[in-house]
C-alpha cells in the first residue's frame, strides 16, 4: 500500500495538480457552467411539452389549440439554441478574470469575434429552380448552438489572449483621471478590441479563400467529427471515466478537469439527442453528459451512494456508522466529498480498487443496454445532476421505466463490487476502536 501511495503522490498527483490549474481549462470549465441554468430552464418546458401520459396531448390541444407544443417549445428554442453564444461570452470573461483584465471587456470583444467568425450567408434553392441562390445577413441559429461551442472556446481563448496582452503592453487608450471609470474602460478596450477583430478578419478571410469555406467547417472537420466520435463511443466513455477517477484519486475533481475537455462534446450529443426527441425521430446518441451523471454515477463520482447504504445497513465500526448517517444526506444528491475524503476513498489503495472500477462496469452495462435498445437513452433533457435517483432516470428518459429499472440494476452491480472492499475497511475500524477501548 505504502509504494501505491507512493506512486500516487509523486507521481499522479504533481501531473495531476498541474492539469487542474492551467487556466484555460478552468476558464473553459467555468464558462460552460455559465450556459447551464438556461439549458435546465429550457429543459423544464421540453419536460411539460412531452409528458408521457394518456390523453395529456388531446387535453392540452382542447385547452390550449393545436398549437400548444410548439409554442411551450420556443423557450425550449431560446435557450439551447444560444449555448455558443453564453459560452463564449463566459470563457472570454473567467479568462480575463484570471489575467486581472477587464471581463467586460474582454467577454464583449470574444462575442463579437464569434459573431465575424460565422458566415450569416444561407443557401437557398428556390422552387423550380436549379442553382441555390446565397441569402446575405442570416445568423444561423444551428451554429450559435452547440454546433458552434468548439469555435467560441476557441475563438473566446484566442481573443482574450490577444486582448490582454495588448492591454499589458499598455497599448491602450488611458483617460484622464477625473473621467468616470465606465468611460475609461471602454477607451481601454478600444485599442485591444480592434486588434482582435482585424486578426479574426484575417482569418476568416483566409478560410473563406479555401475549400473549407469558414472556420466553422475547418473546426468541425478536424476537430468536432473526430472528438464527437471518440466522445460518444463505449471506449471514449471506459477512457473518460478512467481519468475521472484517477484524478479523484489523488483528491482533484476529476469530473471538473476532464469536463473542461469532454464537456463540450458531451453537450453537443445531448443537443443533438434533444432535436432528434423534439423532431419524433430516434434517439442518435447514448453517451451524453446525462449518461454519465445519471446512470453511472449516482452518489457522486464512483458510483459511492450503494457505499453510502453499505455504511447505514451493514457497518459495525462506529467511525463507519457515523460517516454512513452523516453522507446519506449529500449522497442522495449525487455529492460525495464526505466519503471521498472522510472514509477516506483518496490515497486508499484498498477502497481505489472499486472505486475505479465501478463505474467502468457501469460504463460497460449502461452503455450496452442502451445500444441493444434494452432501455431508453437519455433524451436530451438537462436534468441536473443533484437529482436523486429514480426522477432522474425517468425525467431524463421522456418518462420511460427503463431508465428507472438500469439505474436501479447500477445500484445493485455497484453495492457488489464495494461491498466485499468495504467490509475489509470497515473490519480494520472496528479492530482499532476495540484496541483503543
Amino acid at each position: 500500500m505504502s509504494k501505491v501511495n507512493g506512486f500516487l503522490e509523486n507521481k499522479v498527483m504533481p501531473v495531476a495538480g498541474k492539469i487542474a490549474a492551467q487556466r484555460h481549462l478552468q476558464a473553459i470549465r467555468d464558462g460552460i457552467i455559465l450556459a447551464m441554468p438556461l439549458l435546465i430552464i429550457g429543459s423544464l418546458f421540453l419536460i411539460i411539452a412531452f409528458i408521457p401520459i394518456d390523453g395529456y396531448d388531446t387535453f392540452m390541444a382542447d385547452v390550449f389549440g393545436d398549437s400548444w407544443r410548439s409554442a411551450l417549445l420556443y423557450p425550449v428554442n431560446a435557450t439551447f439554441d444560444i449555448m455558443s453564444l453564453v459560452v463564449v461570452f463566459g470563457v472570454a470573461y473567467r479568462l480575463a478574470e484570471h489575467y486581472k483584465v477587464d471581463p467586460l471587456g474582454a467577454g464583449t470583444v470574444s462575442l463579437a469575434a464569434f459573431l465575424l467568425a460565422t458566415p450569416f450567408q444561407v443557401s437557398f434553392l428556390a422552387e423550380g429552380a436549379t442553382q441555390a441562390v446565397i441569402v446575405g445577413g442570416a445568423i444561423p441559429v444551428a451554429l450559435m448552438g452547440s454546433k458552434g461551442l468548439f469555435v467560441a472556446m476557441i475563438l473566446a481563448v484566442l481573443s482574450t489572449e490577444i486582448y490582454r496582452y495588448i492591454i499589458q503592453k499598455k497599448i491602450i487608450i488611458k483617460m484622464p483621471a477625473t473621467v468616470p471609470p465606465a468611460v475609461s474602460r471602454s477607451f481601454t478596450a478600444l485599442i485591444p478590441g480592434f486588434f482582435v477583430i482585424v486578426v479574426v478578419w484575417i482569418i476568416r478571410l483566409i478560410f473563406e479563400h479555401t475549400h473549407f469555406g469558414s472556420i466553422h467547417n475547418v473546426i468541425g472537420d478536424v476537430l468536432y467529427d473526430p472528438l464527437s466520435k471518440l466522445g460518444a463511443s463505449l471506449f471514449g466513455a471506459i477512457v473518460a471515466v478512467i481519468l475521472i477517477q484517477l484524478l479523484w484519486s489523488c483528491g482533484i475533481h476529476g469530473a471538473a478537469i476532464v469536463g473542461g475537455v469532454m464537456g463540450p462534446i458531451w453537450l453537443s450529443l445531448m443537443d443533438e439527442n434533444r432535436m432528434a426527441f423534439q423532431a419524433g425521430q430516434d434517439l442518435p446518441n447514448v453517451v451524453t453528459q446525462q449518461f454519465f451523471d445519471l446512470w453511472i454515477y449516482a452518489g457522486g463520482s464512483g458510483a459511492t451512494l450503494a457505499l453510502v447504504i453499505a455504511m447505514l445497513i451493514k457497518a459495525e465500526s462506529q467511525q463507519m456508522k457515523s460517516l454512513g448517517r452523516l453522507a446519506i444526506g449529500p449522497g442522495i444528491f449525487n455529492i460525495n466529498e464526505p466519503v471521498t475524503f472522510g472514509m477516506p476513498i483518496v490515497l486508499n489503495p484498498l477502497l481505489l480498487i472499486p472505486f475505479i472500477l465501478t463505474p467502468v462496469v457501469l460504463v460497460i452495462t449502461t452503455y450496452l443496454a442502451m445500444d441493444w435498445g434494452w432501455v431508453a437513452r437519455p433524451n436530451g433533457t438537462a436534468v441536473p445532476w443533484t437529482t436523486p435517483l429514480i426522477f432522474s432516470g425517468y425525467l431524463a428518459t421522456g418518462g420511460k421505466i427503463s431508465g428507472v429499472v438500469m439505474q436501479l440494476v447500477n445500484f445493485v452491480i455497484a453495492f457488489a463490487i464495494y461491498y466485499p472492499f468495504f467490509k475489509v475497511w470497515d473490519r480494520q475500524k472496528l479492530a482499532e476502536e476495540t484496541s483503543g477501548n
